[in-house]
């Protein structure tokens, strides 16, 4: 090898980072191998309950701060520098690449995503172009950015589902009851079809910029899905999420599927094709797993109102998810949905550092 086509250090550093984050805790638990100590993340771990975040957030919207690079950047970083977590979640929200194909919608503080127009006919299927990776460049930025600096830390990009954007797009915004996207759903099976088709291709296209960026694993958000059955997930909405999952397959990162209330859709879950579960605080980790099958990592599930009780409580509790986890593929800490937004930061870390002492202690001798 000639001088010139040697490494330079720049490149050195970054293939150094790279095996450092794949053989971390978390890739490793996403890969169902032996660990050190069980990895602990938080949904919206970067967020309302962070003051460094309010104060950085003052007098900017919620999408503008989306699709700034620096204040993305920032903030992906501040709970892990805060909790020492194993693992950054990319700050963005799942509607992002609605906005970036140009659905007139935004993001109202206290009610959440709101569509101007919402989707109900063939013709409004029309609006939901596909999204191109120069729709989206300023989350290849940030992404870059947070690269460099998290080091060996796995960075972990995400995007909503075809069911849930659906969702939002259908009832015009958060929705109860779901009258209207079941009223799709049952009375126009074919439109149903046709619109959660074109959503799993823009949330594919939108999961692959962030692994080409440098995502070292997704996560496939479907926080409304629980709100059906089983035998309509798999009819309806179970093809359009392994299309997504498909179309990422190949780039060999680890691929979480999370909903709420889907306890009954757990080994549905699976089969679309995530290779690790999310499990909410309902079930037990222990009965997931059997209701999972073998052969796939499991996500979660401490209930996040548990943080709001001493911190004595909060232990007993997330003994009872380690403890349930005994024995499991791989198990990553996580809660059963995301942080409250008045939850007490000095909470969350405290429950990092219990759960790795505790984890660290039943561990095998394990190189990481």
């Amino acid at each position: 090898m000639s001088a010139n086509e040697r490494p330079s250090g720049q490149q050195q550093t970054g293939r150094a980072a790279a095996r450092a984050t794949a053989d971390s805790a978390f890739m490793r638990a996403c890969r169902r191998e032996p660990v050190s100590h069980t990895p602990v993340w938080f949904m919206r771990q970067a967020g309302r309950s962070l003051p460094e975040y309010r104060k950085l957030r003052e007098g900017t919207a919620m999408l503008e701060s989306c699709m700034r690079p620096d204040l993305v950047t920032e903030i992906t970083l501040q709970p892990v520098r805060r909790h020492r977590v194993d693992a950054a979640v990319y700050f963005s929200d799942i509607v992002v690449p609605l906005k970036a194909i140009g659905i007139d919608l935004d993001i109202k503080p206290g009610v959440g995503p709101v569509v101007e127009r919402p989707i109900r006919t063939r013709a409004d299927l029309e609006r939901l172009r596909p999204l191109d990776p120069d729709d989206v460049k300023y989350v290849t930025e940030a992404i870059g950015a947070l690269v460099g600096e998290l080091g060996a830390t796995p960075l972990i990009g995400f995007a909503g589902a075809p069911f849930t954007l659906a969702s939002y797009l259908i009832e015009g915004g958060p929705s109860r009851n779901h009258e209207h996207t079941k009223a799709l759903m049952y009375g126009d099976p074919a439109l149903w079809a046709a619109l959660l088709d074109r959503l799993a291709d823009i949330t594919a296209a939108f999961l692959k910029v962030q692994i080409e960026a440098g995502a070292s694993a997704v996560q496939l958000f479907d926080s409304w899905v629980g709100a059906l059955a089983p035998a309509d997930y798999r009819r309806s909405v179970l093809p359009a999420s392994k299309k997504v999952f498909d179309a990422v397959a190949g780039y060999g990162v680890p691929r979480i599927h999370f909903g709420v209330g889907t306890g009954e859709l757990l080994g549905l879950l699976g089969e679309a094709g995530a290779d690790v579960v999310g499990v909410d605080w309902r079930v037990p980790l222990n009965e997931a797993a059997r209701r999972v099958g073998p052969g796939k990592a499991l996500q979660g599930n401490l209930d996040p109102a548990v943080l709001f009780a001493p911190r004595t409580a909060v232990e007993a509790k997330a003994e009872e998810v380690l403890e349930a986890a005994r024995g499991l593929e791989g198990h990553i800490f996580n809660l059963g949905h995301g942080v409250l937004p008045s939850t007490d930061p000095d909470a969350l870390t405290r429950l990092v550092e219990y759960v790795h002492t505790r984890s660290a202690s039943r561990a095998p001798s394990v190189k990481v």
